[in-house]
C-alpha cells in the first residue's frame, strides 16, 4: 500500500493514488494528450482495487487534468482540448453563441517586474519577468485587454512572433513549447474606468465601466506562473461561473 508521507496519516487511500498520478502527470511520465494506463494496471501498479484507482481518475478528471474518452480511456488533459482551453475565460456575449475570439499582441518584452508582480510570482532575487500585453476581439470589436506577466526563467525564448505564429490557445503554446502547464487559478474582481490609453485599445469613451479581472495561475505544486491582469468591455459581454 503507498504512503503519503507529505499528508496526514489518516488521507485516504484514494487521495494518496491521486497525489502519485499527479506526481507521475507533473514529472512528464505521462505526457499532455497521451493515454494513461488502464485502471486495471494501476490498480496492479500500486496494488490497490481498481475502484480506489477509479475514484481518485475521477478526481483528476473533475479538476481537468484528465479526460475520459468513452470507449477510448482515459488521457492528459492538454490545452488544446475545446473543453480546457478557454476554462479560465469567464466572459460570454449576450447572444450566448459561443466563438472564438482574435488575438493582437501589442508587446512582449522581459523586464524587472514591480514589486507586487514578483511577490506574487515568487521571483527570487534579480529574476526578471515577462510582460505581454494583448487586445482578444469578437466580431471585429475588441472586448479584453490584458496585461500578462510571466517568470522569465521559465519561458525563455518567448516573443511576440512565436506567439503570433502560434495557432492555438496561448496555454497550449505554453505546454507544448516551455512544459509548463496550468492547473488552477485565483481570480480578483472589481469594476474600473477605462483611461485614455486602455479606451483608446478597446475602442469605447474615456470612463467607461470596465471589469477588471486579476487572475494569479498556478501549475503543479501549487507554484504561481502567470500573473494576468485583464480589462473587459461588458456592454454586449458577461462574466459567467458555475458555483457548487
Amino acid at each position: 500500500m503507498p504512503t503519503d508521507t507529505s499528508g496526514p496519516a489518516f488521507s485516504p487511500l484514494y487521495r494518496q493514488i491521486k497525489l502519485l498520478l499527479t506526481r507521475s502527470l507533473e514529472t512528464g511520465e505521462w505526457k499532455p494528450g497521451e493515454a494513461i494506463p488502464a485502471e486495471t494496471d494501476l490498480a496492479q501498479r500500486y496494488r490497490v482495487s481498481q475502484g480506489t484507482v477509479r475514484k481518485a481518475i475521477d478526481e483528476l478528471a473533475d479538476d481537468n487534468l484528465l479526460v475520459r474518452r468513452q470507449g477510448k480511456g482515459t488521457y492528459v488533459a492538454t490545452h488544446s482540448e475545446e473543453k480546457i482551453q478557454y476554462r479560465f475565460l469567464r466572459l460570454a456575449p449576450d447572444d450566448q453563441k459561443p466563438r472564438g475570439m482574435a488575438r493582437h499582441f501589442l508587446d512582449c518584452r522581459r523586464m524587472r517586474a514591480p514589486a507586487p508582480i514578483a511577490r506574487a510570482l515568487e521571483l527570487k532575487g534579480t529574476e526578471g519577468a515577462i510582460l505581454v500585453r494583448r487586445t482578444l476581439a469578437q466580431d471585429d470589436t475588441p472586448v479584453v485587454l490584458d496585461e500578462i506577466w510571466l517568470p522569465a526563467g521559465m519561458f525563455k525564448g518567448l516573443t511576440a512572433e512565436r506567439l503570433t505564429d502560434y495557432v492555438g490557445p496561448m496555454y497550449g503554446l505554453f505546454e507544448t513549447e516551455f512544459g509548463v502547464r496550468m492547473i488552477r487559478a485565483e481570480e480578483k474582481i472589481r469594476a474600473v474606468a477605462a483611461d485614455a490609453g486602455t479606451a483608446s485599445l478597446l475602442e469605447v469613451a474615456a470612463g467607461t465601466p470596465l471589469l477588471s479581472v486579476e487572475r494569479l495561475s498556478f501549475t503543479y505544486g501549487d507554484k504561481p506562473v502567470e500573473l494576468r491582469r485583464g480589462l473587459y468591455r461588458t456592454d454586449k459581454h458577461f462574466y459567467r461561473n458555475t458555483l457548487s
